[in-house]
């Protein structure tokens, strides 16, 4: 792969070079997010980079990927609690505003969250949190990987 998984997610996870993959699911694959100021967040991308709705895939593919999405979450669920006792819920979102293929997003939510932002979506904390070095993906995340890696498996269909 020449130049950045980050600009090609899907064909670098479909040839098995993309790094935040955690694990292949039925319709696509689980990914870790590159930021982790909330330390779980992930997204399942699609497999087929050309799709950009949920509704261009077919009816059985459509509940494969909400499905995967369901076992994403609940996975990032069951990490956070076992590794977070400030652990609250998880946000599942399906967005399409920038990045122009399906994913979805699993955002784990936390007790110790700042009270101006704990009951907000995700996207209204500072722009900053979202560029600081110490919330990048990194060696650091490696037992949280692990965990929620664990977690996809015991859920396997």
């Amino acid at each position: 792969m020449t130049g950045d998984w980050r600009t090609d997610r899907i064909g670098t996870a479909l040839s098995g070079e993309n790094p935040s993959v955690l694990r292949r699911l039925t319709s696509g694959f689980a990914v870790i997010g590159d930021v982790q100021f909330l330390p779980g967040y992930s997204v399942l991308l699609v497999d087929e980079p050309d799709v950009q709705r949920l509704s261009e895939l077919p009816k059985t593919k459509r509940l494969s990927f909400l499905s995967d999405m369901d076992r994403l979450g609940e996975a990032v669920e069951r990490a956070c609690r076992r590794l977070d006792p400030a652990f609250r819920r998880v946000n599942l979102e399906i967005l399409g505003n920038r990045d122009p293929f399906l994913h979805a997003h699993v955002w784990p939510r936390f007790d110790w969250e700042p009270a101006d932002v704990v009951s907000a979506p995700v996207w209204l904390y500072p722009r900053e949190r979202w560029s600081d070095e110490q919330f990048q993906l990194g060696p650091q995340h490696d037992v949280l990987r692990g965990v929620i890696a664990g977690e996809l498996d015991q859920l396997r269909p």
